[in-house]
């Protein structure tokens, strides 16, 4: 038959043979964290939202380019929601640049020079090209519900 002796008991180990424990503690404290910074940014990124941003020299820069955008569309006689109340296209920056009647002419913003605001109303430098013809004028726009719009030169 066979030897049935005593069940053979595992060897005692030695406390120098086992290897350290790790604790589980620091990788819970770095998830939270973790968790905390990126749940900052998230609230950030809410509650300051890009557009909020803007400045008013980008608003104003904005407005050139879409008044550009007109006038090449719809020539020296923008749309009223294009131009700051009581827009004359005689006196229109585009002026001499566009004839009445004149559609879907190439009308390139160039250039940006110096804004200055003052409080409602503001001055840009502006150098454009209408069909390869380029001049540098001085632009006035007006705020008008938040927005900027292109308005008329004054009468010199």
């Amino acid at each position: 038959m066979s030897d049935s002796g005593p069940a053979e008991e595992p060897a005692p180990t030695d406390p120098e043979d086992t290897p350290p424990q790790r604790a589980i503690t620091p990788f819970v404290v770095a998830a939270a964290i973790a968790a905390v910074i990126l749940g900052g940014i998230v609230l950030t990124g809410w509650l300051a939202p890009v557009e909020k941003n803007v400045t008013d020299s980008d608003r104003i820069a904005g407005a050139v380019r879409d008044f550009a955008d007109v006038s090449s569309r719809y020539g020296p006689q923008p749309p009223r929601e294009a131009v700051c109340p009581g827009f004359v296209p005689a006196r229109s920056p585009m002026a001499g640049r566009l004839q009445p009647g004149e559609t879907g002419k190439d009308i390139e913003i160039t250039k940006f020079g110096p804004v200055e605001v003052n409080g409602e109303t503001a001055t840009i430098e502006v150098t454009s090209r209408v069909e390869d013809q380029e001049a540098t004028s001085t632009w006035w726009l007006f705020r008008t519900d938040g927005d900027w719009k292109v308005c008329n030169q004054p009468v010199e």
